[in-house]
């Protein structure tokens, strides 16, 4: 497609030189005919006539397929770079998406896939217009080299010029990246489904307008101190563009009149000239557009130049079925990018097989981290982490979390079928809707769905056309099936009953208990009776164990385990 692009823009781009040639001939020849009054004009007028026609008929045409081939380009060139985003997105780390300048640099690859789709018009539409100035300009150095020679003077410093303010306005438009993440987020905050209530609850309306306000202006000022440098200089420029028209425009006239060229010569030297004019100002204003174009796609070539740090091995073990040993940590510590505080340390302890293991703490305590080191969502800042006594940098990846089914406390709610949202739990059997219903039945979310109007076919959230919301407690049902559609040898639950009633709490961990039978599974949870049924309870304070045993040896130490639960317990009395 590009390349009958490319081809039918060279056709194209001689066409104006052609017609512009035909045109002098046919004022010629009625120059001619004019001198020979009383005798009709030759036909061979006529078939320049047709000729032109032809040629006008033919650009139109050419003019329209290739305004169809660049929107074609433009949707497949915007699609494609959007999911090499995704894709490249997908082999980074999770602790890369928690860093405020990845962001950045992801937002500005992301504005490449959308406000530079037309970039590759742009370029070949330059390219043509510059072949087509130089047939024109072929066509006046026939007659006065001296014509192209004061065109490019008066032009030239208008590219310099365009040049210097491109650049300047892609380093205020990178300074700004992180502002105007937050007016994106304001924008957010402002006008959302999810936002609303709290919003008008708080009326926090005017503090977010106000923030906003503030930031756009700041945004508004900087781009107008540049846009007001940038026009002042452009009108100079074609002040002298304007200059070097009329002067060639003075001069050709004046050759016309002392008789040195023809009236058909005047008509195609004045064309062209007029047209090359045209010329180097569309491309002086498009140059503006495929130069910024360019220098902001090194936005998105940096955004690839990002490079995971978990790396699958070069020649991976297979993940042991059924797991012999466990998983154990060995003086486990993990920070935080541009963090100097540790989120855990001195981590040691193994989880045995079929054994359930419970992570108890405050909030900050560093059980979610500690979590997603077991599933290698994170790798260890020091000591090491082992499956069946090999380390777990030296398993297959994807075959690891395949097998650990995995639901945290912010889990999302997808704005999809009930039957997909459960489905992402293992996203191979989308399409297996007995597989499905099982994982639900299991979560107690298939009562639920027998409630709603489409069934596993509902569509759940309201972002879309008939779909339904969901309560806390529900929608946290949908996300519990998602684990037991994985049949994982290791299942972690972070939080899973904090939206559901006792009732229905109760009923979970009875079917938990069950369904986890003969496997390992990792539970957090800050409610007491959830815990109890734990074979042995990790006690996080500050991201290290502060105390390790099930909940009667816990209590009788009298510890931090024992002040919480007294704490919680007092609050029932």
């Amino acid at each position: 497609m590009t390349l009958v692009n490319v081809l039918l823009r060279f056709i194209r781009s001689a066409l104006p030189l052609l017609i512009l040639y035909v045109g002098k001939l046919i004022i010629d020849q009625v120059v001619l005919a004019t001198k020979t009054s009383g005798t009709s004009p030759h036909p061979y007028i006529w078939e320049l006539v047709g000729l032109e026609f032809g040629l006008v008929i033919f650009n139109d045409v050419l003019g329209r397929a290739i305004t169809l081939f660049d929107s074609l380009l433009g949707d497949l060139f915007s699609n494609h770079t959007s999911v090499k985003i995704m894709n490249h997105a997908a082999t980074l780390d999770l602790d890369q998406f928690e860093d405020a300048v990845f962001y950045d640099k992801l937002e500005r690859a992301r504005q490449q896939t959308v406000g530079r789709t037309i970039l590759l018009s742009q370029v070949m539409s330059q390219v043509q217009d510059l072949i087509t100035m130089g047939f024109l300009a072929a066509g006046l150095m026939a007659f006065n080299p001296w014509l192209i020679l004061l065109l490019l003077v008066t032009i030239l410093p208008a590219f310099l010029g365009e040049s210097y303010f491109n650049d300047q306005t892609y380093a205020l438009s990178r300074r700004q990246t992180p502002e105007r993440r937050e007016l994106d987020y304001l924008r957010y905050l402002g006008a959302s489904d999810e936002t609303a209530k709290e919003v008008k609850m708080f009326d926090l309306s005017a503090f977010i307008i106000d923030r906003f306000k503030v930031l756009s202006n700041k945004f508004y000022f900087d781009n107008r101190r540049i846009a007001i440098q940038r026009s002042a200089w452009g009108t100079g420029f074609a002040l002298l563009g304007s200059l070097g028209y009329y002067g060639a425009y003075v001069y050709i006239i004046a050759r016309t009149v002392s008789g040195h060229i023809t009236l058909g010569e005047l008509t195609f030297l004045a064309g062209s000239f007029r047209q090359l004019r045209s010329l180097l100002e569309a491309i002086l204003t498009r140059f503006t557009a495929v130069s910024q174009g360019a220098v902001y796609l090194q936005d998105f070539f940096e955004f690839f130049d990002i490079q995971p740090k978990i790396h699958p091995p070069a020649n991976p073990l297979p993940f042991p079925n059924p797991v012999i040993q466990g998983f154990t940590f060995e003086d486990v510590g993990f920070k935080y990018i541009h963090s100097e505080r540790w989120a855990n340390r001195h981590l040691s302890f193994t989880l045995h097989p079929g054994e359930k293991l419970a992570l108890v703490g405050e909030n900050g305590a560093g059980k979610t981290t500690l979590v997603k080191l077991l599933a290698r969502l994170y790798d260890p800042t020091e000591g090491r982490i082992l499956l069946d006594g090999r380390d777990l940098k030296e398993y297959d990846l994807t075959e690891l979390r395949l097998n650990i089914g995995i639901i945290f406390q912010d889990y999302l709610r997808y704005q999809m079928t009930f039957s997909q949202n459960i489905a992402t739990g293992n996203i191979a059997h989308k399409e297996n809707a007995e597989l499905i219903k099982a994982a639900a039945k299991q979560s107690l979310a298939d009562e639920l769905a027998q409630r709603l109007p489409g069934g596993y076919n509902q569509m759940l959230g309201k972002r879309f056309f008939e779909g339904v919301e969901l309560s806390g407690g529900e929608w946290q049902k949908v996300a519990v099936a998602r684990a037991y559609l994985r049949d994982a040898q290791l299942l972690i639950l972070d939080e899973p009953t904090s939206a559901l009633d006792a009732r229905a709490e109760f009923e979970v961990f009875e079917r938990f208990a069950e369904l986890t039978k003969g496997r390992m599974a990792v539970l957090i949870s800050h409610r007491f009776s959830t815990v109890r049924m734990a074979d042995r309870i990790l006690v996080l304070q500050q991201g290290q164990i502060a105390e390790v045993g099930n909940h009667q040896e816990l209590l009788a130490k009298g510890g931090r385990y024992a002040e919480l639960f007294n704490l919680q317990a007092a609050g029932y009395k």
